[in-house]
C-alpha cells in the first residue's frame, strides 16, 4: 500500500489580514488528482473561524501541485466551509462571479524578506539605513540584489509545482521582490497566486527568515509594496475599442470604495499619492501610468484596443481570491 502526504492549505479567519494555515494528511493509493482529495475538517476555534463550543469546519479541495520540498507529495488548496457545506465567510473564492472562466488574472506579487531577529528587511543595517533606492530595481550584484537565493529557490518550487509563474525581480526597495503568476481563470489566478505565497513561507523558514507582506513594511521614502492585478475578459481581448475600455474604467471610478476595502489593509499607508501611487480617495485611469489608478498598458494600444487592464490599487497583503471578486463584478456591470 503506498503512503501519500496532502498538505492541505487553507486561509483562516483573521482580520483585517489573513494567514495561511496547513496541515498534513496521508492518504492510502491516492489517484494524483483534486478530486481524489478528501473534503477534511478543522478546528476553527483555533483559527478565527468558529465558536468553539460548534467548532468544526471543513475544507474543500480545490486545486492541486506537487510538493516540490517533499517526496510523495501534494499541496492541496482548501476553501473554508461551515459544517452545512455553505461557504465560510472566510472564503473570498467563493466570492467570484466567473465559472465560465471568462476572466484572465495576472498578479504581481511584492514581497519583503525579512530579518526577525533585526526587526528589518534584510540588507538593511541594525541601526540607521541603507544607500537611498535606486541601485536595487531589477538589481545585479552583492549589496544591491540581497535575498537571491531564496528567490531562485522559491521559482524553481513553483515551476517544479506546475504553478505559472512568469517572472520574477528585484524592487525598488532592498530586500524586496516580486513574482508574477498568471492563469486563465480568476479563481486558478487565486490559487495558484496563494501556493506560491506558502512556498515562499516555508522556504523562508528554511533560512531562519521571514516573509513581510505588509504593504508598507518601512516607513519613509521607501517605496511600498502592491498585488497589481491586470486583468482582461473575452470583451477585452477582442473589442478593438477604446470606448469600451474608457467604459469599464468609469465603472471603477463609481465604486472606489468597495474596491479599496477588498484591496487590503493599510493601503493608505501605501496608497499616497507617491511612489508610483495614486492617492487612495482618488481615481485616475491613463496610458502607461504607474501613478494611475489602472494604468492602461501600451501594448491593449497597439494591439488596438484589445488587451488588458492594470489595477495598480491591491496591496501586496490582499486576498487575490477578493481583489479577483471585486474586479470581475466592476467590469461585469461595464460590459
Amino acid at each position: 500500500m503506498s503512503k501519500t502526504k496532502l498538505e492541505y492549505i487553507w486561509l483562516d479567519g483573521y482580520t483585517p489580514t489573513q494567514s495561511l494555515r496547513s496541515k498534513t494528511l496521508i492518504a492510502n493509493d491516492f489517484g494524483g488528482t483534486v478530486e481524489d482529495c478528501p473534503q477534511w475538517a478543522f478546528d476553527g476555534s483555533s483559527t478565527e473561524q468558529a465558536e468553539g463550543n460548534d467548532s468544526d469546519c471543513l475544507l474543500k479541495p480545490v486545486a492541486i501541485f506537487p510538493d516540490p520540498g517533499r517526496k510523495n507529495a501534494f499541496l492541496v488548496m482548501a476553501e473554508v466551509l461551515n459544517h452545512d457545506g455553505t461557504p465560510h465567510a472566510s472564503n473570498g473564492r467563493a466570492l467570484i462571479d466567473d465559472d465560465d472562466d471568462d476572466f484572465w488574472f495576472a498578479f504581481e506579487q511584492e514581497y519583503t524578506i525579512w530579518d526577525p531577529e533585526t526587526n528589518l528587511p534584510i540588507g538593511f543595517p541594525p541601526t540607521g539605513f541603507p544607500a537611498p533606492q535606486g541601485p536595487y530595481y531589477c538589481s545585479v550584484g552583492a549589496g544591491k540584489a540581497v535575498g537571491r537565493p531564496i528567490v531562485e529557490e522559491h521559482l524553481d518550487q513553483c515551476l517544479d509545482a506546475g504553478i505559472n509563474l512568469e517572472g520574477i525581480n528585484a524592487e525598488v526597495m532592498i530586500g524586496q521582490w516580486e513574482f508574477q503568476v498568471f492563469a486563465k481563470s480568476a479563481k486558478r489566478a487565486g490559487d495558484e497566486t496563494w501556493v506560491a505565497r506558502y512556498l515562499l513561507e516555508r522556504i523562508a523558514e528554511d533560512h531562519d527568515l521571514a516573509i513581510n507582506w505588509h504593504c508598507k513594511p518601512v516607513h519613509g521614502d521607501w517605496n511600498g509594496s502592491g498585488m497589481h492585478a491586470n486583468f482582461s475578459n473575452s470583451v477585452m481581448r477582442t473589442c478593438g475599442s477604446e470606448e469600451t475600455f474608457n467604459s469599464i474604467c468609469e465603472a471603477f471610478s463609481e465604486r472606489i470604495s468597495e474596491h479599496i476595502e477588498a484591496y487590503g489593509a493599510d493601503n493608505d499607508q501605501r496608497l499616497t499619492g507617491l511612489h508610483e501611487t495614486q492617492a487612495i480617495d482618488k481615481f485616475s485611469f491613463a496610458i502607461a501610468d504607474r501613478g494611475a489608478s489602472i494604468r492602461i498598458p501600451v501594448g491593449t494600444v497597439h494591439d488596438g484596443w484589445c488587451g488588458r487592464l492594470e489595477d495598480r490599487r491591491p496591496a501586496s497583503n490582499a486576498d487575490p481570491y477578493r481583489v479577483a471578486g471585486i474586479i470581475v463584478t466592476t467590469t461585469k456591470s461595464a460590459c
